[in-house]
């Protein structure tokens, strides 16, 4: 059994040099070390005159009896070495180092650990045991440890082993590299105090220590303020939503009323192909083809469930193949209803079943179909539509101005399917184009004064071609829908304005809050809304004719009969049931979960703002 004899650095419990591994080296027990490492070169002082060299006890080869206390006469120890002090006996219950009989190292014996600390010395007028001369080390390497330790001078006459001056370089660089402990290192200016510029190239040593778990300093956490969590994008624009919402309300109450002042309030067609546009941009990301397929699903269902139960009425009410006289085209044009590129065909003249409908109910409730034509075109158009734009935005956007001017000059007759096809895709075409580029960033390149500063006076441009076109109709003067050149420049203003404004909403402003199922309702039935409001509004004219033949109304409440309104309560009602029964077909086509009343919930807890 071999000891060692140095200083502890925490404590002055003795501790031992690692014990080898299989190779023979202490490498198992440094892997094993769980303790932070932070390696001290620190120089060994001599205790008592001593050298802080390990002592070593030589061989006695001669014994002699010498009683031991609680021992027996008779047993025999080792006699010293001439020239070495004789060791004292041992005081009456003193207990020297060394093995016990069974084995387990005695009290005070110097525990394992997982990493080499300074030796301790052996106390007063003791020696520690150690090798026989014929099994002393050569010169001992250089201890393993988790960094490399500075060499300290050997006491005065006294040579320490260890490598050669030439070989402990090369005995720093390989336990370095091999050294799987972490070390903190702490740097020890040197007065006086060096500059930024020496500091940077300073080659001063390094102290390190080897400090065990136990001892080493709980870890500082520095507090690091939370990163705010990202917003999510690909939500709903509550401002798109708002403005979709007041579209749908103007055309129901333009149809209903017929002022012609309301398109020029609100120009419902040209923002809600403008808002169209915009997202079409968004599902343009993903390939061209998925795109116009995913839109076709969402747009055909709602108009073939409504073109299915208006044909079956329109045949109902006496129309069919012989009713215009061409039965081979009645049938051809019947494709329209499945894919409008054309407007559909409709019965102009029917008897309105006896008389209790108008006789041009069909061509009132056909009215509508010609913005899903139109809306058909711009997706088909679009990827087309959104290149042009990238490569040269101001021209593609009043390239359709400028073909509606021509079309409506007067140098065409603009009858017939084409024409009138034509003539729908070029007025409205810029809005669209126009809200494309507000997606792709083109307006917010321009100045902020600019859009608000040249609106005003395109519109203006539109008034002015509207009030300067010759009165044909008299029931139609000043309505700007009739005029569509008018029509085009004066949306294409007020688009521009509106887009300019926009303030995207992710969230609804407090005092818009209130009016949030409204407008969610509105959007989520908005093909079946705009569809069926017509029909609504056709049966709505019967119902007042009953409502005279009614004697208490007829007596006490003719204002109310006469009131303009009364029809638009009537049909509200009307089209809130139609929607309910039909507009399911939106969430199949939209492959949504099937919702009746598709009115959004209020969280619980949250009161409605004020």
């Amino acid at each position: 059994m071999t000891g060692t004899s140095g200083f502890s650095f925490f404590g002055g419990s003795p501790a031992t040099e690692p014990e080898p591994d299989e190779e023979g080296t202490p490498a198992a027990a440094d892997a094993a070390d769980p303790s932070e490492t932070v390696s001290l070169r620190l120089p060994r002082q001599p205790q008592d005159g001593r050298s802080a060299a390990p002592a070593v006890e030589r061989e006695r080869p001669r014994t002699e009896a010498r009683p031991e206390p609680g021992g027996s006469l008779f047993q025999r120890r080792p006699a010293p070495v001439a020239g070495e002090r004789e060791r004292p006996a041992p005081r009456p219950g003193e207990q020297r180092p060394g093995p016990r009989p069974d084995g387990r190292p005695a009290p005070g014996a110097a525990q394992r650990s997982g990493s080499p600390f300074l030796e301790q010395p052996a106390p007063r007028g003791e020696q520690r045991p150690g090798p026989r001369p014929d099994q002393r080390p050569g010169p001992r390497p250089a201890q393993r440890s988790g960094s490399p330790f500075l060499e300290q001078p050997a006491p005065r006459g006294e040579q320490r082993p260890g490598p050669r001056p030439d070989q402990r370089e090369r005995v720093r660089v390989a336990e370095r590299a091999a050294d799987p402990s972490e070390t903190m290192q702490l740097r020890l200016p040197t007065p006086p105090a060096p500059s930024a510029a020496d500091r940077a190239s300073d080659p001063s040593e390094t102290m390190q220590l080897r400090v065990p778990v136990l001892f080493a300093p709980d870890p500082v956490e520095e507090e690091v303020e939370a990163a705010p969590a990202p917003k999510k994008k690909g939500g709903r624009d509550r401002y798109f939503d708002l403005l979709r919402a007041l579209a749908l309300g103007r055309v129901i109450l333009y149809h209903k009323f017929g002022w012609s002042w309301l398109p020029l309030v609100f120009p419902s067609m040209g923002v809600m192909f403008a808002l169209a546009g915009s997202l079409m941009v968004v599902s343009l990301r993903r390939p061209a083809l998925t795109v116009i397929r995913d839109r076709l699903r969402r747009l055909l269902p709602p108009m073939w469930l409504f073109g299915a139960l208006l044909l079956t009425l329109m045949i109902l009410d006496g129309w069919g193949p012989n009713s215009e006289g061409h039965p081979n085209w009645w049938w051809g044009k019947l494709a329209f209803w499945v894919l409008p590129l054309s407007t559909p065909p409709y019965g102009a003249e029917l008897s309105g079943f006896h008389g209790l409908l108008e006789p041009s109910w069909a061509e009132n409730i056909a009215v509508p179909l010609w913005y899903l034509r139109a809306y058909l075109w711009f997706v088909l158009l679009s990827p087309l539509m959104l290149r042009a734009l990238r490569w040269n935005p101001w021209i593609t956007i009043f390239t359709p101005l400028a073909a509606s001017a021509v079309i409506n000059s007067g140098l065409f007759s603009q009858e017939g399917r084409i024409w009138e096809t034509t003539t729908d895709f070029t007025t409205f075409a810029a809005c669209w184009i126009l809200g494309m580029a507000h997606r792709e960033g083109v307006l917010r390149r321009l100045p902020q004064y600019l859009a608000p500063s040249i609106a005003p006076m395109i519109m203006m441009a539109g008034l002015w071609w509207l009030l300067s076109r010759p009165i044909t109709d008299p029931t139609t003067v000043g309505d700007i829908e009739t005029v569509p050149f008018a029509q085009a420049i004066w949306s294409f203003g007020y688009v521009l304005l509106l887009l300019h404004l926009s303030p995207s909403w992710e969230q609804w402003p407090p005092r818009l809050e209130r009016w949030n199922g409204v407008v969610s309702l509105l959007n989520a039935r908005a093909v079946s809304v705009y569809l069926w409001h017509i029909p609504a509004m056709a049966i709505t004219v019967p119902l007042m004719d009953r409502l005279w033949d009614v004697g208490f109304l007829f007596d006490h409440a003719q204002f109310v009969l006469r009131s303009q309104w009364a029809p638009l309560l009537i049909a509200l009602p009307l089209l809130a049931l139609l929607v309910l029964c039909f507009g399911w077909m939106e969430d199949l086509a939209a492959r949504r979960p099937l919702r009746l009343f598709p009115y959004p919930r209020r969280p619980r807890g949250k009161r409605r703002a004020g």
